[in-house]
């Protein structure tokens, strides 16, 4: 399994410099090459990561849908082909290069023939994922037929089984984040909030089933297992309900539940991949620090204040945690390529500098390296 992953070496925050040294002198061959990156006038680092993240990006379709004679063996977003789509249209919000929406649009209906007979209803790993994406390019392309046909499907088509999980990846909850994403992009409204209500209706009150007495007010099962992580566990699914229009004794809910998990983590300052584990050594956006530090930050974002005031006080040092101990997964790197790295490579330099949280969320839509969590639905 370490095969798989890598360190980050990240170095802890660095201030930005207010001198004016040329952004020539930092080369890839300067020893202290990341310090001085990152001590870049902000325009300047993100403009040189916006080129370099173009040209990271250009390769990755090149060996994810050139090579592959253009064929899709996986659909999805989280591993697939569906992830090289959402990095182009990542990609084209950017530079508003109508190439890369053109070859986003190809993928997207290459992946609608593959997952026809999906039953997975999510965004990441599943049907709904590859409609919620179809409809927002067709919309950007102007294809008002398209965007009819792709809305039609996931309404009509995707169907939540009864025994679905509530987790992102899989279950209710990754329904749910594919219909802010729709609702985000082409009208507040395009799932109405009566659909999304029953959904989350069905996750409050499962999390309250297996929630702890007086301890943590809602829980989550998945393969047996209560899950604390971002992909199938409680982060993943608070994030998500954060984004749903929460009744007051809901928010409750999710407040005590943040406040339970920030109050348990480990010493290390690391978190749990599941109730009562006491294995310190996932540090993954699946299960760890990087996943919920991305779901503090949401929490923080809300104007709700009930809820923000959980998370102001950590995330900050959270990210501090996660840029020294990240693990990059090598099986999703497509997807994270567009969605989910950027907060641990990113939010250590510019939280606590003044930068809101909607400029940094401009700067992960402007440089495409690995945000899940920042899913500003974006």
């Amino acid at each position: 399994m370490a095969d798989r992953y890598f360190p980050n070496e990240m170095p802890p925050y660095l201030p930005e410099t207010t001198t004016a040294a040329s952004d020539e002198a930092v080369t890839e061959t300067s020893k202290d090459f990341l310090a001085k990156l990152l001590s870049l006038p902000y325009y300047t680092l993100s403009e040189r990561l916006k080129t370099s993240a173009l040209e990271l990006k250009r390769m990755v379709v090149m060996e994810t849908w050139g090579l592959s004679g253009k064929r899709v063996h996986d659909y999805t977003i989280y591993t697939g082909a569906l992830g090289t789509a959402y990095l182009l249209f990542k990609a084209y919000q950017a530079t508003n290069n109508e190439n890369d929406l053109k070859l986003c649009s190809e993928i997207v209906k290459a992946c609608d023939s593959a997952s026809r007979d999906s039953g997975r209803v999510t965004f990441i790993c599943g049907h709904a994922g590859v409609c919620a994406l179809g409809a927002v390019v067709a919309k950007h392309a102007g294809d008002e037929r398209l965007l009819d046909r792709y809305l039609t499907q996931f309404k009509e088509k995707i169907k939540l089984p009864s025994d679905l999980p509530y987790e992102l990846l899989y279950g209710r909850a990754g329904f749910l984040w594919a219909c802010s994403f729709l609702n985000k992009h082409i009208g507040k409204e395009t799932i109405s909030t009566a659909r999304r209500r029953a959904v989350v209706e069905e996750i409050i009150k499962a999390g309250k089933r297996l929630a702890h007495r007086d301890k943590c007010p809602l829980m989550y099962e998945w393969h047996g297992k209560k899950y604390w992580g971002a992909a199938h566990g409680l982060a993943g699914i608070m994030h998500v309900l954060m984004d749903m229009e929460l009744k007051p004794n809901e928010i409750e809910d999710v407040k005590g539940t943040l406040r339970y998990m920030i109050k348990n983590r480990f010493p290390s300052g690391n978190y749990p991949s599941s109730e009562g584990s006491e294995s310190d050594r996932l540090v993954h956006w699946c299960h760890g620090a990087p996943g919920v530090a991305l779901t503090l930050v949401k929490a923080a974002e809300k104007k709700k204040r009930e809820i923000q005031e959980v998370a102001v006080p950590f995330y900050g040092w959270l990210s501090s945690f996660c840029i020294n101990k990240v693990r990059l997964s090598n099986d999703s790197w497509p997807y994270f390529l567009s969605k989910t790295m950027s907060i641990p490579l990113l939010m250590g330099r510019w939280f606590g500098t003044g930068v809101s949280s909607s400029e940094l969320a401009c700067v992960m839509a402007s440089v495409e390296i690995p945000t899940f969590f920042c899913h500003y639905t974006d």
